[in-house]
C-alpha cells in the first residue's frame, strides 16, 4: 500500500512512519507548513536529515495561507464572540484531513502515482463494526486518545486514513523508538496550540490587532436564579465556562464561570453547587453513523479531558441536543461535543452552540 505519512517532526508521527515502513508499506513523509518556521529553521531541516538517513522521500506542502484562513481566523473570531474554539478539531477537518489529504492523493505525490492513504500519529482507531461498518473508535490509551479531535472529520475523508498508533501506548512507543536509534527531529511534547507562542492565547489575540470585547460586570448567580454584580471582568474573551482559577475575585468560597453573556457583556459566576449543566446543543454536526443504527445507551464527551458521560441525544432541525444523565460542568460554546457508544465507537460530533 502507498501511504503518505504526515510528519510534524515529533515522536508520534515518526513512530507512525517507521511502523508502516516496517510493516512493508511504501511510504513517503509529508510535512505540512502551517505557520512560519522559527529562525532556527523549525522541523524541516531535521526531517530532511532523518529522511535522507532512512532513504524515505520528504514532501513539504506550504499550507500557511489556507491555515490562516481556515484555522487562525475562525479562532480569533470565536474569541471575539466569547466562545472557546477548538483549533485542533478545525485543523483536522479542514487542513490535515482536508488540504493535506488532497495533497497526498494528488498524482504528484509518491513519485507521480499519488498515495492510497494518509497516515498520522493520532492515538485513535478505525475499526470495522458489525452494524456501523468502518468507523472511528477511541484509542486504547485513553490518556492520549485523540478521537475527540477527529470527530468533525467526515466519514468519507476518514476512509483514506490510517492510524498506526491506535493500539499503542505512549510509553511503549518511547521505548521502541529508543531501540530504533533514531533521534526525534523536534523532541518534547508539542505545545497546546501550535500557532500560539508559549501557549499564551491572550497575548496572541491582543497581537492580532482585532477589537476584543472590553470590561464588564461579573454577576453572581444564586440558587434561585437571581443575580448581583460583585466585580468587573477584564473582557469575556479571557475566560471560559467552568473556569475556577484566575478569576481574581475574593469570595467566601471558590467561584466558577457558569456562562458568558455577550449581549450584556456579563460574566456569570456561581459557587460549585451551581454548576449544574443538564444539556447542551451542538451545530455543524458530523454524523459518523446514521442515528437509526445507534444503540440505546449513549455517552457524550464535551471536553477533551473528560470521560464520556451517559447521555440521551435528539436531533432538531440539524441541531444535536444532548441531555446528560447526571449534571456536568457547563460545556463551553465553541468546543466539540462527541457521541460514543459503550465500546468507544464515535457516532457523531458537533460544535457546541
Amino acid at each position: 500500500m502507498k501511504i503518505a505519512v504526515a510528519v510534524s517532526g515529533g515522536m508520534d508521527s515518526l513512530c507512525a512512519l517507521l511502523a508502516l515502513r516496517e510493516a512493508g508499506h511504501e511510504v513517503v513523509a509529508l510535512h505540512a507548513l502551517f505557520v512560519d518556521p522559527p529562525r532556527e529553521g523549525g522541523a524541516v531541516p531535521g526531517l530532511r536529515s532523518l529522511c535522507a538517513k532512512l532513504g524515505i522521500a520528504l514532501q513539504v506542502e506550504d499550507l500557511r495561507a489556507a491555515f490562516r484562513r481556515e484555522v487562525i481566523a475562525p479562532f480569533v473570531r470565536a474569541h471575539v464572540r466569547a466562545r472557546t474554539p477548538n483549533p485542533c478539531a478545525l485543523c483536522n477537518r479542514s487542513m490535515k484531513f482536508g488540504a493535506l489529504l488532497d495533497a497526498a492523493l494528488r498524482p504528484i505525490c509518491m513519485g507521480g502515482s499519488g498515495a492510497d492513504a494518509i497516515a498520522t500519529g493520532h492515538y485513535a482507531a478505525l475499526k470495522v463494526h458489525p452494524v456501523y461498518g468502518h468507523t472511528l473508535k477511541a484509542g486504547e490509551d485513553f490518556s492520549k486518545d485523540q478521537s475527540y479531535f477527529l470527530a468533525l472529520v467526515s466519514p468519507e475523508r476518514l476512509r483514506h486514513c490510517v492510524f498506526p498508533l491506535a493500539d499503542k501506548r505512549k510509553d511503549q512507543l518511547r521505548s521502541w523508538l529508543e531501540g530504533q536509534n533514531h533521534a526525534v527531529p523536534v523532541p518534547g511534547e508539542s505545545q497546546e496550540i501550535c500557532f500560539v507562542p508559549r501557549d499564551d492565547h491572550r497575548a496572541f489575540l491582543q497581537g492580532t490587532g482585532v477589537e476584543l470585547p472590553g470590561p464588564g460586570p461579573v454577576l453572581l448567580r444564586a440558587a434561585d436564579g437571581s443575580e448581583r454584580e460583585i466585580a468587573r471582568h477584564r473582557g469575556l474573551w479571557q475566560y471560559t465556562e467552568g473556569q475556577r482559577k484566575g478569576l481574581g475575585i475574593a469570595w467566601t468560597e471558590p467561584l466558577y464561570v457558569l456562562a458568558r453573556d455577550r449581549e450584556r457583556n456579563a460574566l456569570i459566576v456561581c459557587v460549585k453547587a451551581g454548576l449544574d449543566a443538564r444539556e447542551c446543543r451542538a451545530e455543524q454536526v458530523n454524523i459518523m453513523t446514521p442515528p437509526e443504527f445507534w444503540p440505546a445507551r449513549l455517552f457524550a464527551r464535551v471536553r477533551y479531558r473528560q470521560r464520556p458521560a451517559p447521555a440521551r441525544v435528539e436531533f432538531v432541525d440539524g441541531v444535536m441536543r444532548i441531555f446528560f444523565e447526571t449534571a456536568q460542568q457547563p460545556p463551553a460554546p465553541g468546543q466539540v461535543a462527541v457521541i460514543y457508544d459503550e465500546q468507544g465507537f464515535v457516532l457523531a460530533g458537533g460544535v457546541i452552540a
